[in-house]
């Protein structure tokens, strides 16, 4: 097998907003239950919930934390018709705010990861971008990292129907790069999305985060030499499993 595509994740892979996410989240929970709920808590409570899409993510913290009251009471104000949409709405104010700074994406880079990226702009034919982000937050995120450009091809929320785990993306990114499955490697931090790329057929790194750590070694679906805990081996594992190079 000759890898001829590489893909990546985009958050919690190459830049830490899953945590910026569990953040936002966080102090939409505070808006709309000012009382009883603080930070850590959702933080650490949205773990279970990295990598997945936002409507799974909202309506499944809609009912963690008993916000159908308060969230059907901004309905009006957001124009939508379901509690969750309201929920994910007010916490996207808070999320937009952060991608608004450039500072603070930088701030949130993971270093390791992104020198990755520029070894496999030089070894592999086709670099790719899979993420369950919509398109307007990806292009701020890349053009805050000055990454826009970087990707042969970007798939973001709206390009599919059905979200991580699901294998629909990284499917549709291998058709775009007329690139069998086997022979595309995907470099993802999630367990939902280490399942979407096996469920493609397509070989699989992750590079863990304290978001993803444990959930990614409690699934046990990969095998434990292509889990990376420590950033400054992510180059050096894919080099190992490329063996010699991308191919020709």
């Amino acid at each position: 097998m000759a890898i001829q595509a590489m893909i990546f994740d985009l958050d919690g892979t190459l830049v830490k907003t899953e945590y910026l996410k569990a953040c936002s989240y966080a102090r939409a929970i505070e808006e709309l239950r000012p009382h009883g709920f603080n930070e850590d808590e959702v933080i650490e409570i949205f773990k279970d919930f990295v990598g997945m899409a936002r409507r799974e993510v909202s309506i499944a913290l809609l009912e963690r934390f008993e916000l159908e009251a308060p969230a059907s009471a901004r309905m009006a104000e957001f124009g939508v018709s379901a509690p969750w949409e309201a929920f994910a709405q007010v916490r996207l104010q808070y999320y937009d705010r952060m991608l608004a700074d450039a500072e603070l994406i930088r701030s949130n880079v993971w270093p390791h990861n992104l020198a990755l990226l520029a070894f496999a702009r030089q070894a592999c034919r086709r670099v790719a971008l899979a993420t369950m982000s919509v398109c307007s937050q990806v292009d701020r995120i890349l053009a805050a990292l000055n990454l826009t450009g970087s990707f042969e091809y970007i798939a973001g929320r709206e390009d599919v129907e059905r979200p991580k785990p699901d294998p629909e993306i990284y499917l549709l990114v291998a058709d775009k790069l007329d690139t069998a499955v086997e022979d595309c490697l995907v470099i993802e931090d999630s367990f939902v999305g280490v399942q979407a790329a096996l469920a493609a057929g397509m070989r699989c790194i992750a590079v863990t985060t304290p978001m993803t750590h444990s959930a990614i070694h409690a699934g046990k679906i990969l095998d434990r030499q292509w889990i990376v805990d420590d950033p400054t081996q992510l180059t050096g594992v894919v080099q190992h499993l490329l063996d010699g190079g991308c191919g020709s």
